[in-house]
């Protein structure tokens, strides 16, 4: 019985020794390497320089608090008004910021399907690519000389719209009073970038017109993730989601939910084209806000 066991542990500790040998030559026969063998391709990776103290993800991992919910019921008032958003005004800068302006974040967001471009204010018409792409994008023709034949042929150039063609935003936006927190409200439902169309034989401008519209409440989550450049210190962790909420722009109303649907300019008082009639409309845009304004102190008694 001693016998078997001594030759089953002898057999066990030869079969080991076999296959120790063997393994250690593989590694052996791998580890060689002849002038005729071929190096092993080393696979690059690109560590580009962090240009900023620390990686900054804080922006990214960023939650949007959702509305608080309101009842039908605890609506005693409510107005819609139209606004105008020129990026020209000096608090309105960051709108035009060249290294990431705010028309090419809502342009890249429609590309990509994280927003959805409507085509009317009342957000019912949903575009489809192909006319955004017509929207985004712009056909010109010109003349090239060939070099063969030392002739002129006309050739299309599709020509992406620029950032800074695009000098104004319009904003549809809804005042309400809520009788449950007894607070006036507002709520931003929409925001279009406007082109100016110029006469294609002058030049002249003819008139602006929104290229398409974007449902605010469904945008708070992208621009949450993205960071708004404010003057004074680049380490703020403002996002334009904070920044639209915070009302952090200027602008001026053209136009006031009313019977005739009628805008500020299309009233006859208000409708020249002269500087009088301008201020004259602007005058009228201070005049709702104060109405605003008032009415909300009226429903109070000091």
């Amino acid at each position: 019985m001693y016998i078997m066991k001594a030759v089953k542990f002898i057999f066990v500790l030869a079969i080991l020794a076999s296959s120790s040998l063997i393994l250690s030559a593989q590694i052996a026969e791998e580890a060689i390497i002849t002038e005729s063998s071929e190096p092993e391709e080393i696979e690059e990776v690109l560590i580009t320089p962090l240009d900023d103290i620390v990686e900054k993800t804080l922006m990214q991992e960023r939650f949007v608090l959702p509305y608080d919910p309101i009842r039908e019921a605890d609506l005693f008032w409510e107005k819609r008004l139209w606004r105008v958003l020129d990026i020209r005004e000096k608090i309105n800068k960051p709108f035009a910021y060249p290294s990431a302006p705010f028309f090419n974040l809502v342009v890249e967001g429609v590309q990509k399907g994280d927003l959805k471009g409507y085509g009317d204010d009342e957000f019912k018409t949903l575009l489809t690519p192909e006319l955004l792409e017509d929207m985004l994008f712009r056909i010109d023709t010109t003349f090239v000389t060939n070099p063969d034949t030392y002739e002129d042929e006309m050739t299309i150039v599709k020509n992406e719209i620029n950032y800074e063609d695009i000098k104004r935003f319009r904003i549809k936006e809804v005042w309400f009073f809520d009788e449950e927190t007894s607070t006036l409200k507002v709520r931003i439902l929409g925001i279009a970038p406007v082109r100016d169309v110029l006469d294609p034989n002058t030049g002249e401008f003819l008139f602006e017109q929104p290229m398409f519209w974007v449902y605010y409440p469904d945008t708070r989550e992208y621009f949450a993730r993205h960071k708004v450049y404010v003057p004074g210190n680049d380490a703020n962790p403002l996002s334009w989601e904070d920044f639209l909420e915070m009302r952090m722009f200027s602008s001026y109303i053209y136009k006031e939910s009313n019977v005739n649907d009628f805008r500020l300019v299309d009233y006859p008082s208000l409708s020249g084209s002269d500087e009088f009639s301008g201020v004259q409309r602007l005058l009228e845009s201070e005049k709702i806000k104060a109405e605003i304004f008032n009415f909300e102190h009226d429903l109070w008694s000091y």
